[in-house]
């Protein structure tokens, strides 16, 4: 797979400058790159590196150009245009359009023209899969379930009964979409734990990416919804009748519990813990490893928890930590008096 300079420049309406002909054979690292690869510089911070790259050329900001050394293309946004050449480079198997001869499709499912189905996958009555979907080897697909075309579920996602997914969605392996939420009443009576059933279901827009292992739960009030262009990351767990708005990005290992409502254009780090029922405006980052227990109404960037420091300090600060509401009651003791004096 090679593409000459100039062509990857038409293909995504890029300025060249320098040698067109040079042809590319893959992507890499401003650091490591070969004569045959073609290297990003995102950061001017970085530029330092442009001299020694062996790159055959080399993307970068028009305000970087003077420091190149070698062929380039100028992007305002270099990030953005390694993501859209990088799909020229993807060797991710294609669809075949064809139904594997061990795939189990009920009668009563509908198959749009051009739809993929892998070896032992099963999708159940009612169905509904749009044109070009591509089911996975081993995928469940459960009855009265509807993808949208240009769909992809990669092998052993499960998704259970009246899910609905938009078009031009991602399903990494193992991901479970639908199963119940996490729900149960105590019963006095009995002293055991009644389970509340989830008759809500999962919906999901269209561009959506979710990660490998992730869960989604349905609703037993309403329904758990992901607006369009939502990306979730491995491993995420979304509780029950929760709604994330669009285009937010939540990283791997977060967990969401249920029927809460995020905005759009949030960006959530990796582990970060959300409670029950709270409510989180449009544009909110939370750094990675933040427990969010209240609701935040205003946009901006949020952090919680203890910065990192080297064990010894930790032990110390933590036992005058422990002695922190002790302090505040003398302070406030004092000020009192001292406003009574």
């Amino acid at each position: 797979m090679k593409f000459r300079l100039g062509e990857i420049a038409e293909k995504l309406d890029l300025e060249v400058i320098g040698d067109a002909s040079v042809e590319i054979a893959g992507l890499a690292k401003l650091t490591e790159a070969g004569p045959d690869q073609l290297a990003f510089l995102f950061s001017s911070a970085y530029r330092r590196h442009l001299e020694d790259t062996r790159a055959a050329a080399v993307v970068l900001h028009p305000d970087d150009a003077d420091a190149a050394r070698v062929p380039v293309l100028l992007s305002p946004q270099p990030r953005l245009a390694w993501a859209r050449i990088a799909a020229l480079f993807d060797r991710t198997p294609g669809p075949t359009g064809e139904v594997h001869p061990t795939a189990v499709v009920d009668p009563q499912a509908v198959l749009a023209a051009g739809v993929s189905v892998g070896a032992n996958a099963v999708i159940e009555a009612g169905a509904d899969i749009g044109e070009r979907a591509v089911i996975g080897a081993g995928c469940f697909v459960g009855a009265g379930t509807r993808i949208g075309h240009d769909s992809r579920l990669f092998a052993n996602v499960n998704i259970y009964h009246e899910v609905e997914i938009g078009a031009h969605c991602i399903i990494h392996a193992g991901a479970v979409i639908g199963a119940d939420g996490f729900g149960f009443e105590f019963d006095r009576s009995t002293g055991s734990l009644v389970k509340i059933p989830q008759i809500f279901s999962v919906i999901i827009g269209d561009r959506v990416e979710i990660g490998a292992g992730t869960t989604i739960d349905r609703g037993a009030l309403n329904h758990t919804r992901l607006g369009d262009g939502v990306k979730l990351d491995n491993q995420v767990q979304v509780g029950h009748g929760t709604t994330i708005g669009a285009n937010t990005a939540i990283s791997g290992c977060t967990a969401i519990a249920g029927s809460t409502r995020i905005g759009s254009y949030c960006l959530i780090g990796g582990a970060v813990g959300i409670i029950d029922n709270l409510v989180i405006a449009d544009q909110v980052e939370i750094t990675a490893m933040s427990l969010v227990s209240q609701s935040i109404t205003e946009k901006g960037r949020y952090s919680s928890g203890t910065g990192l420091m080297p064990s010894r300090d930790w032990k110390r600060n933590i036992v005058g930590f422990r002695k922190l509401d002790d302090l505040l009651r003398r302070v406030r003791k004092l000020e009192k008096t001292d406003r009574q004096d």
